[in-house]
């Protein structure tokens, strides 16, 4: 199809109705789409049939308008078929119930009329027959709700006018209607959706079949931010089935708000408190289904979702972080986070598997133990980035062997997890000390694992061998492939004299030499039941948190 004929042409001054419209005619010309004002009359003559007029009320449930033609025939009548879908699998109604009028020589055929089905779309399909010719259209609701609101929290149904701009969609509305998401899916794997507002439904059944012939991500964005959702992490038919809706009927829908005024100075207070300087704006990202007139959470699992937010200066990667602020225990948290600075100007790129409200800060911490410590600029730097914390008011204690409840919390936080109060099967974590939650969450995620007993043991001092577990375990759930074959294996084990006393975890420490995560003790050993120190820890930390991406 040229780029002609695809071309959108609004007149969104002289009506409300928008209506994209596709003719077939009987020389097999290609489809086009148009926009067509209300009130625009025919001026161009051709065979077949065309629509006039259009106008879509969702609260009624009525379509109105004409089509016309300038072939009239009485041996052929008009029909019009109404449907809830592009695919035009959901008939709302058919009927031939049209008057005729004619105007220079160009007949029109006026419908108005209404349907019982109890489907109520937010945009219908249309398709009218005029003996062998065929055309198809679609028209986004221009009713009016029956009662006013303020300060609706709902989703409404116009979609108001979409345009493209550098491949961008923009949408005027609070909702964006399944032909136009799917005429874009047709031509980006990729695509983004700029609002207007603060708030967009999506068609989980156009999500869904996008999907299935491909495409990747849809990206929304407004002027606090952006979120890009992986089509393949939204589980669509699991959400449509845990809604108790059809795939058709249920929406995906995002919200990105700046917080209110109260939550802004709470959130202003709770940088301080850690710490650090505000340098950007909090907005809360949300992400939900609805569907048979409920509402759940989207639950990505694993899958590291980003968002963006505006930094207005050029910052140092290194004593910036995106974080996350907790709203029932008002401290702030670590997200990964990369940074991409230009002409005074930084974007934040903050990745997280969950709904928050999340920020930007800037810190410069600094540890009084640590002015000649080998590990000073990689603990300062995770200092800054609220991965790791003090031992003592300006001390680090860099020495300190540290324990694997330690290590697990410092896991935990590296990867922006949140903890969980689900019990473990560990029978030594007391449900009231200060790791039970972050000993859950590891457990959870597949971090960690306990001994053949039962137990986590989690005052014992984390050897060498099960800290390089864990970081191993902790870049698989980040989503990078670590493995290596056997016979890399051996190869990055046999510059070492003591693998031999490698207990049982020498397919994680072959692939966390491999990746250059872990170092040897000495050129030719790897003390891997030694007992790592808290800089060792970090060290470690950041090199995982850089090869997975989660920081610069």
């Amino acid at each position: 199809m040229s780029q002609i004929e695809k071309k959108n042409v609004y007149n969104s001054e002289r009506s409300k109705t928008q209506v994209k419209s596709t003719v077939l005619k009987k020389t097999s010309q290609a489809l086009a789409g148009i926009m067509i004002a209300s009130t625009l009359v025919p001026v161009l003559a051709f065979a077949g049939i065309d629509f006039g007029s259009l106008k879509y009320d969702k609260y009624t449930k009525t379509v109105s308008g004409s089509v016309y033609t300038n072939t009239y025939d009485k041996e052929k009548s008009v029909s019009l078929s109404v449907y809830s879908d592009a695919y035009h699998k959901d008939l709302l109604i058919t009927t031939s119930n049209v008057t005729y009028r004619t105007v220079d020589k160009v007949t029109y055929f006026d419908f108005d009329f209404s349907w019982t089905n109890p489907t109520v779309p937010d945009s219908v399909y249309m398709v009218t027959y005029y003996g062998n010719d065929r055309n198809q259209t679609y028209a986004l609701n221009s009713g009016q709700a029956p009662t006013t609101t303020t300060g609706s929290s709902g989703w409404g149904g116009g979609g108001g006018w979409i345009s493209s701009n550098n491949g961008v969609i923009e949408v005027s509305g609070d909702s964006i209607d399944a032909y136009t998401l799917q005429r874009a899916f047709e031509n980006s794997k990729e695509v983004k959706i700029k609002i207007k507002g603060e708030k967009l439904a999506i068609p989980a059944d156009v999500l869904a079949e996008a999907l299935k012939k491909g495409a990747i991500s849809v990206t929304i964005i407004n002027d606090s931010g952006t979120i890009t959702l992986p089509l393949a992490a939204l589980k669509l038919e699991a959400l449509a089935k845990e809604l108790g809706a059809e795939l058709k009927e249920t929406k995906i829908n995002v919200t990105i708000a700046k917080v209110a005024d109260a939550t802004a100075e709470d959130v202003t207070k709770a940088v301080y408190a850690a710490g650090g300087n505000p340098i950007a704006t909090a907005v809360d990202f949300n992400v939900t289904a609805s569907g048979n007139s409920k509402s759940v959470n989207v639950d990505f699992g694993n899958t590291y979702v980003s968002r963006t937010l505006n930094v207005n200066k050029n910052l140092d990667a290194k004593k910036a972080t995106g974080a996350l602020y907790n709203e029932t225990t008002k401290k702030l948290s670590f997200v990964p986070s990369t940074f991409q600075s230009k002409d005074g100007q930084t974007v934040a790129t903050l990745k997280r598997n969950g709904n928050s409200i999340y920020t930007v800060i800037e810190a410069n911490k600094s540890f009084e133990d640590l002015a000649s410590h080998w590990s000073k600029a990689d603990v300062e730097m995770l200092a800054n980035k609220l991965v790791v914390e003090g031992a003592a008011d300006k001390q680090f204690q860099p020495d300190r062997n540290i324990t694997r409840a330690e290590f697990a919390a410092l896991v935990v936080r590296s990867l922006g997890l949140n903890s969980v109060t689900a019990n473990t099967y560990f029978t030594d974590i007391n449900s009231s000390a200060w790791y039970a939650g972050v000993v859950a969450s590891a457990s959870k995620a597949g971090i960690i694992n306990g001994y053949e007993d039962n137990t986590f043991r989690p005052d014992a001092q984390i050897t060498r061998e099960e800290l390089a577990a864990m970081i191993i375990r902790s870049l698989s759930y980040a989503g990078v492939a670590s493995e290596v074959s056997e016979s890399n294996q051996a190869q990055q084990l046999a510059k070492f004299k003591d693998s031999s006393k490698i207990v049982w975890a020498k397919k994680e420490i072959a692939a966390a030499v491999n990746a250059g995560i872990i170092n040897g003790l000495t050129d030719d050993t790897i003390g891997s039941a030694e007992k790592a120190t808290r800089s060792q820890a970090a060290t470690m930390l950041k090199r995982y948190l850089k090869l997975a991406d989660f920081i610069d």
